[in-house]
């Protein structure tokens, strides 16, 4: 649960609160609404795990005072709230987030203190600061991408019944189906807030007369050298990916990235989907690459120009696994540990199995401009570079295959794991297509183990693994340029027993 507020004065004598939560780094996060209690953001999909988050109330919103003169509501002059915070905190430059309206306010103080920002993260945000409108038609048309829900309508008739005189608060809480993915019994939960969070008094003065000079703030974008990431919901009416982009353009070093079946509240829609691209951003020691349309995350150390090696993990694992391994190897060695598809931080894109993980793995090393690189997988990852080293022999030049399965059909086979709830770091759904392989694997994936080129080093767990030896020993035989080792850990050899782990792929020449 959040923590009692913290409340510090700002330039005009004015109190305002702000609460943290959460552990790492400080990400400041500015609110939407406009002005509306931060209460609604919740836990934003699980970051907390990642940073300490240091939510912003507005002045007028949540526990903050309401200022003495109403117009210091306005967008532009909450500007130097942020720096207060930013003063209050100790903090020579930030990480700072903005939802919604609230990205208004984040892009204008990266414009007036470009010295301050270290990232930017700006979620479905509002792009008035850089004179980029919705027009109706433009809103209507979005919208369409609801028509087929049961409930538009009736929703919809009822928006467009609203005119001049209709009081904001209604036309917002009418607007709220257009606000997510999907209208179910939690997005309507969520969105029964905006009666009473919002201080609409306020929000009329946000936007007020003066607010924004679009074009003194594209210029003084150009300044902004932090890393920028807009995120953008592919059902958001306002603003549309398409305005998104248009904003993210306005910065030197942004890129877009956008939720397919998200509205205005993402984390709402889903949160794991959010949490991803926004944790692995704001993560200095991740980078992400796009291989076939998927965002895969990975790790990145040792010496540049180094030889290189990519370490891939196993079922239900991720890059961090091999933290100690990575560390060691990089002493002499470019090493990248990935994070697979279903898996960490990279996306979740529903479509696995070995061939698909293959394919990735392959595509990895195409985009990096890795061929050549030494491969080190473990357990499913490992098969998964077999696979590829059959297939595409020139793109792996050294091979290590940490206690991998070696697609003999499993008996019994496996059954659906009836696994239905999705942790943020794994997708259940990989367990029960890359089953479907292991219960009735392709001959072909045995029987062309003799394409394989790279000289290959085998590492089994020994008899306390749940993979039979004799499948590795049977392997080590048929690829030509092969050699085994045991190390009795167990399946998870490099956890278990590092040290030796290191020692046997020194030896291989890793």
């Amino acid at each position: 649960m959040p923590r009692q507020p913290h409340v510090f004065t700002t330039y005009d004598g004015t109190e305002l609160a702000y609460r943290t939560e959460g552990r790492g780094e400080p990400l400041v996060v500015l609110p939407g609404g406009p002005m509306r209690d931060p209460v609604y953001l919740g836990d934003l999909g699980g970051l907390p795990a990642h940073r300490t988050l240091i939510v912003l109330h507005a002045r007028g919103t949540g526990d903050s005072q309401v200022p003495a003169d109403p117009a210091t509501s306005r967008c532009d002059r909450q500007v130097a709230d942020v720096e207060a915070l930013r003063a209050h905190l100790g903090l020579d430059r930030i990480d700072l987030l903005g939802h919604s309206a609230g990205g208004n306010l984040a892009t204008l103080y990266a414009a007036a203190h470009p010295e301050r920002v270290r990232s930017l993260v700006l979620v479905t945000p509002g792009t008035r600061a850089v004179g980029v409108e919705t027009s109706d038609e433009e809103w209507d048309a979005a919208a369409e991408v609801f028509a087929d829900r049961p409930w538009y309508p009736e929703a919809r008739a009822a928006l467009d019944a609203t005119d001049g005189t209709t009081p904001m608060e209604r036309v917002a809480e009418l607007a709220m189906p257009f606000a997510y993915g999907r209208w179910d019994e939690a997005a309507r939960a969520h969105a029964a807030g905006v009666r009473t969070e919002m201080n609409w008094a306020a929000a009329a003065a946000y936007y007020g007369p003066g607010a924004f000079t679009p074009e003194a703030t594209r210029d003084a974008l150009r300044a902004v050298t932090a890393p920028v990431l807009v995120l953008a919901g592919g059902h958001d009416s306002g603003p549309t990916p398409a305005k998104s982009a248009e904003l993210a353009a306005c910065f030197p070093n942004a890129e877009l990235v956008v939720q397919a079946a998200a509205g205005h509240f993402p984390w709402v829609d889903d949160p794991g989907a959010f949490l991803r691209p926004v944790a692995a951003f704001l993560d200095p020691g991740v980078r992400t690459v796009i291989v076939d349309g998927v965002r895969l995350a990975y790790r990145v150390s040792g010496p540049e120009g180094a030889p290189p090696v990519v370490l891939v993990h196993g079922r239900g694992g991720d890059s961090t696994e091999w933290t100690r391994i990575a560390a060691e190897l990089a002493a002499d060695r470019r090493v990248y540990a990935l994070d697979l598809r279903g898996h960490g931080l990279s996306d979740h894109p529903g479509e696995y199995g070995f061939a698909a993980l293959r394919d990735e793995i392959g595509g990895f090393l195409k985009a990096l401009g890795l061929a050549g690189a030494t491969v080190v997988g473990h357990s499913m990852g490992g098969a998964a570079a077999c696979l590829l080293a059959q297939r595409e022999p020139a793109l792996i030049g050294r091979l290590v295959l940490e206690d991998a399965p070696v697609f003999f059909p499993v008996l019994p086979p496996r059954g659906p794991s009836g696994l239905q709830e999705e942790p943020v770091a794994f997708d259940w759904a990989v367990l029960d297509a890359t089953n479907a392989d292991l219960n009735d694997p392709d001959p072909a994936w045995r029987e062309e183990l003799a394409a394989i080129t790279a000289p290959t080093l085998i590492v089994g767990g020994g008899p306390t693994s749940h993979l039979p030896q004799s499948h590795l020993a049977w392997m080590a035989e048929r690829v030509p340029d092969a050699r085994l080792v045991t190390i009795e850990a167990g399946h998870l050899v490099h956890s278990a027993r590092p040290r030796e782990f290191l020692t046997a792929l020194r030896e291989f020449g890793v």
